[in-house]
């Protein structure tokens, strides 16, 4: 799938661009650039897409994405609410782009910089960072924004450095990861995508939904399953199962009202479904996250 392409734009002072956005949604499509992209979320929550990863996304997550890599954050309706009516409760993130070659086309060559070579490598797949190292880089992402000159260089160097250290598990985005298609399949997609992020709660025919994409069922479970690497049942679940857990931890619902709130009209189905993707129950999960 072909994402929208976008133009960053950069200060004629700065050979990189960052910037804080306080807008929920601001680029709320699917699209890839030829900058790589350093995210840190520190306000609100939602669903992110990242080449064929579908997860939630919350505040504090920091994220890197590789040059030419689609991505889409969707921030949940809620906190567009909240962005209208309480500006100092709406979603907030610090958003850094850079070309893999900014810097020069030699300076990657040079053997000092395997570390800096090798994670913008990783970032090609999308990396999510854990804990001590989110930390770290999320304290070098604000040195990025409160410094200049050479001394902004070196803190987005060392975000990158730090990131390195990931592992396997942080990779968004499958080996396998392919996104070439037309335009039209691009348009198609994001249809998809966004028709199922304000119906999923209610029950979605495959009828309905391969229509939207002017396709017979048959036709679009092949395309789908083509086009993202899983079974749009498959990318419905995930969806729904994220809601259940930002329920679970954000709001006092009990687990039945969830579990409908989420789109399943079944509990032993919701609890089977929740328990295979989570490895835990409904309930042992929001109690995990209330301890913590």
């Amino acid at each position: 799938m072909k994402p929208q392409v976008l133009q960053v734009a950069t200060n004629p002072n700065r050979s990189f661009s960052i910037r804080k956005d306080a807008v929920p949604n601001v680029n709320s499509r699917w699209h890839c650039h030829k900058e790589v992209e350093l995210v840190h979320i520190h306000r609100g929550s939602g669903t992110q897409f990242v080449g064929d990863s579908i997860r939630r996304f919350k505040a504090g997550d920091i994220v890197l994405v590789g040059a030419n890599l689609p991505h889409y954050w969707h921030f949940d309706q809620e906190d567009k609410a909240d962005a209208s009516l309480q500006p100092n409760l709406s979603p907030y993130s610090s958003v850094i782009h850079f070309t893999e070659d900014f810097w020069g086309t030699q300076f990657l060559l040079l053997p000092e910089n395997k570390m800096l070579k090798s994670i913008l490598e990783k970032a090609k797949r999308g990396v999510v960072l854990q804990g001590r190292i989110r930390q770290e880089v999320g304290t070098q992402i604000e040195n990025v924004f409160n410094t200049e000159g050479t001394f902004q260089l070196i803190a987005l160097i060392q975000c990158l450095l730090l990131a390195q250290h990931c592992d396997e598990s942080d990779y968004l985005s499958s080996l396998g990861f392919q996104y070439d298609s037309s335009e039209f399949e691009n348009e198609r997609l994001h249809s998809i995508y966004k028709y199922t992020l304000q119906n999923f709660h209610d029950k979605i025919k495959l009828q309905e939904i391969a229509s939207l994409a002017g396709l017979a069922p048959n036709s679009f479970c092949r395309y789908f399953k083509h086009r993202t690497g899983k079974s749009y049942s498959q990318f419905l679940l995930e969806i729904r199962i994220g809601n259940a857990c930002k329920l679970l931890i954000n709001t006092k619902m009990n687990i039945k009202q969830i579990c409908f709130e989420s789109g399943f009209n079944n509990f032993t189905c919701f609890y089977k479904k929740f328990k295979a993707a989570t490895g835990m129950s409904p309930f042992s999960y929001q109690k995990a996250h209330i301890s913590n």
